[in-house]
């Protein structure tokens, strides 16, 4: 599924900003996998909370939530090189809505946010 929105992103910008477009979408896949593990990461710190589980404090989660987006900065760098870059546009023709794809790690972080107001 993330290589589908990695592609989309990646093929729309083609065409407006050539070689700078592998840098952008390379941005928005990073922005969406963080943005998805922040929401899950809050929802279940949240959950914890509720359910008077002792689990870490806030500034632990902030920690473990900052070496997880490093750790996906790299993964994506080395996953959507040229080879493999070129292997999934041979694959996949698909096209989402640009619109929906920029609004999903808003709305994955509007909804982390909400979820941090639980605790």
């Amino acid at each position: 599924m993330l290589d589908h929105f990695y592609i989309s992103v990646f093929n729309y910008y083609k065409k407006k900003l050539g070689k700078r477009s592998y840098k952008l979408a390379l941005f928005y896949i990073d922005i969406l996998e963080a943005s998805i593990v922040f929401a899950l990461g809050t929802f279940f710190l949240a959950f914890a909370s509720q359910m008077k589980i002792a689990t870490m404090s806030f500034t632990k989660f902030l920690v473990l939530f900052g070496l997880i987006s490093v750790f996906i900065i790299f993964k994506n760098w080395m996953r959507y090189n040229g080879k493999k870059r070129n292997i999934l546009r041979a694959k996949l023709k698909s096209s989402h809505s640009i619109y929906l794809l920029w609004i999903l790690p808003l709305a994955c972080l509007s909804i982390g946010l909400i979820l941090l107001q639980a605790l």
